[in-house]
């Protein structure tokens, strides 16, 4: 278990996810191939996420959809 790599995608998430506003699958495998390139600029091999992650697309996609938050209705 890499909680080095948990941390790091919570906190890429929070810091990128905040300004981004899309259902498109392509801008958002865009942004999992970001977040998988920072993560190895701060010397997380992909290895580490892949270890705790199915999928970073799936994650990031499934953010999205659930963004706002709150109580279901």
């Amino acid at each position: 278990m890499s909680t080095r790599g948990i941390n790091f995608v919570d906190k890429w998430m929070a810091e990128h996810l905040a300004n981004a506003m899309t259902d498109d699958p392509v801008a958002v495998s865009d942004l999992a191939d970001d977040l998988m390139k920072a993560a190895e600029i701060d010397g997380i091999p992909p290895s580490e996420i892949n270890e705790e992650f199915d999928s970073v697309f799936e994650v990031i996609f499934e953010a999205m959809q659930h963004r706002e938050g709150g109580l279901p209705g």
